[in-house]
């Protein structure tokens, strides 16, 4: 009987807790990929690339979501069980609430280590990906690097600008500096194009330029002028200069705590030269990546509360419901404010770490004192 009981617990929680993680992610999914239309309208990347990359980061919506979307579920599950009178259901029928809260403290624990796997193996792996995606990606739009009136530098060593594009589809007066011999292949330094007209080329990679001319810089400071009628320049190959070094959060786990040990035994470890700068960050997002999840037991306690009989329900359940609840948010508000603070200092990085390992046991013997007074066998 008590396995049926904490099955179909269970389930509701899962089902709200699905339905939460769901809505949640695709509508900061939804937001995200509009910002992420950059990719295509100025870094030129095709839309496969975006859509790949957009997909890719949902990890890290869901490692973000997942302590407020549990905090949801639970809320939901106890309310629904409630007002379905299902929680009296079974009192009456012999089951300790105390056994209840251990149900629910036990799928916290499961809930907080599928987190710690997003938080420290998935999401800096499908972050880390989704970064190499955009290094490896070839330039699939030039039309994206032509701006008019604008000095577009997308690509690196590139600088393009464009006076004017008629009603033709013809660019007027165009100027590009290569300075890294990436559409020129002439001997010699740093190149200046200049066209009088151009256009594309039918598959968008070719720029077709009339009556023009390039500037070479040789050695000697000497300017080699070469004039043409026609030419094409091809720009197949061509990567933009979208980040493509990991970020902090793309990271792996294990990589950011050898590059802590190193900085903390002032050991020089050539594999972490871009957190020496910002090592307070560094810590902090370690420290998120762990810490964070031990406040969802956390928040499974203080819920339990709502488990707890009121004399007068129909004054007091509004109020009840809504206590703990804004309670939990405000354990999410400090976890998040404290972590922030975390990597300042050792001790900081301690009293972090010591709220949720307190204040768990400290609400387990609350919730043990208040329900030893009910009248529940």
């Amino acid at each position: 009987m008590k396995k049926i009981i904490y099955k179909y617990f269970f389930s509701e929680f899962i089902r709200y807790f699905a339905i939460s993680l769901f809505t949640f992610t695709i509508i900061i999914w939804t937001i995200q990929a509009v910002n992420f239309l950059d990719l295509i309208t100025e870094d030129g990347h095709a839309l496969s690339i975006y859509f790949l990359y957009s997909l890719l980061t949902i990890s890290k919506a869901l490692t973000k979501l997942f302590p407020f979307c549990f905090l949801i579920a639970i809320v939901f599950t106890i309310v629904k069980f409630e007002k379905d009178n299902e929680l009296i259901a079974l009192w009456t029928s012999g089951i300790n609430k105390i056994k209840i809260v251990n149900l629910i403290f036990f799928i916290s624990l499961i809930i907080m280590i599928i987190q710690l796997i997003l938080t420290n193996l998935i999401n800096p792996t499908m972050l880390n990906y989704s970064r190499s995606i955009l290094k490896n990606s070839e330039l699939q739009f030039v039309s994206s690097l032509l701006k008019v009136r604008q000095f577009n530098d997308t690509v690196e060593n590139l600088t393009i600008f464009v006076e004017k594009k008629n009603d033709n589809g013809i660019y007027e007066n165009i100027f590009i500096r290569d300075e890294g011999k990436i559409l020129t292949d002439i001997s010699g330094g740093s190149s200046t194009i200049y066209a009088k007209s151009g256009y594309l080329g039918k598959n968008e990679k070719n720029l077709i330029l009339s009556n023009g001319s390039i500037q070479k810089l040789e050695k000697g400071r000497k300017i080699n002028v070469i004039k043409f009628d026609k030419t094409i320049l091809n720009f197949s190959g061509i990567t933009t200069k979208s980040i493509s070094d990991p970020k902090i959060q793309e990271t792996s786990s294990i990589e950011i705590l050898n590059c802590i040990k190193s900085q903390y035994m002032y050991v020089n470890d050539s594999k972490c030269p871009r957190y020496k700068n910002n090592f307070t960050d560094t810590k902090i997002e370690i420290n998120k990546r762990i810490g964070m999840p031990f406040f969802i037991p956390l928040i499974s306690l203080v819920c339990s509360f709502l488990l707890a009989s009121r004399k007068n329900r129909k004054d007091s359940n509004y109020l009840h419901k809504h206590l703990f609840f804004l309670i939990s948010i405000m354990i999410l508000l400090t976890a998040e404010i404290a972590v922030r603070y975390s990597g300042i200092s050792w001790n900081y990085t301690l009293i972090y770490y010591l709220i949720p390992l307190i204040a768990i046991p400290l609400f387990y013997l609350g919730l043990i004192k208040t329900f030893k007074y009910e009248n529940i066998s």
